[in-house]
């Protein structure tokens, strides 16, 4: 019996499009300028000692950084100091009312019931945990940060390897077989299987040809079956 459900979000929650198109975009515009004015803020100058002891370049000044961050964009890397940066730029967004965090109209009705399941929902996601939170506090359908448990980031190792899932199961504190992730991507998904997780696929487009798992289209379909394995 499932416990526990950890979601990804780019692609499972919320469209893909909203992230690369909107989120991307707005703070790869607004990057250059928010850490040369904030640079001594405490929190902007953690990340950027990040990114410096990330790149090993110790002496990067302000502009290095900058062309190493659109760089970072450019490949969608998932640098935990650009992610920490750009949900720091983002919440500025969000505040201002720019947009509002995506999701798929399946998702909050599903996150819902299985709250009152006893299920425990987490979150996991390449984003900063900042991001993931301002994601789904300022999201379509309001404040829905109270449905979730906890949120993991990059800090607990890479999607797709075997050991982050070890750890986020550590820290849940819950037997593996008691757990589910759901993602898009096959890839981060054979790494959780591989850590002894049940898993599930959301397919929003074309069916994953190469994938192993359940694939489900919305997240009405994540039934009773598949929550009791």
């Amino acid at each position: 019996m499932i416990r526990a459900i950890v979601t990804d979000i780019e692609g499972t929650t919320s469209d893909i499009a909203f992230v690369h198109q909107v989120l991307f975009p707005w703070a790869r515009q607004r990057l250059p300028a928010f850490i040369a004015a904030r640079q001594h803020q405490p929190e902007v100058a953690e990340a950027l000692d990040d990114l410096r002891n990330e790149t090993g370049r110790p002496r990067a000044d302000i502009d290095e950084l900058s062309v190493i961050l659109a760089a970072f964009m450019d490949e969608d890397r998932k640098s935990t100091a650009l992610k920490a940066l750009q949900g720091m730029v983002w919440r500025e967004g969000y505040l201002n009312g720019n947009y509002t965090g995506h999701l798929y109209p399946d998702v909050l009705p599903a996150l819902r019931r299985w709250q009152q399941q006893g299920i425990a929902l987490y979150v996991y996601s390449s984003g900063s945990v900042a991001a993931q939170q301002l994601l789904f506090g300022f999201s379509d359908e309001g404040d829905i940060t109270g449905l979730f448990k906890g949120y993991f980031d990059t800090r607990v190792g890479a999607k797709r390897e075997t050991s982050a899932y070890r750890t986020i199961a550590e820290k849940i504190a819950l037997p593996v077989e008691q757990l589910l992730f759901l993602s898009d991507i096959h890839q981060e998904l054979d790494a959780a299987g591989e850590a002894g997780w049940n898993t599930v696929q959301l397919i929003r487009g074309e069916p994953d040809l190469r994938s192993r798992h359940r694939q489900v289209t919305t997240f009405e379909q994540i039934n009773e079956e598949l929550l009791n394995p």
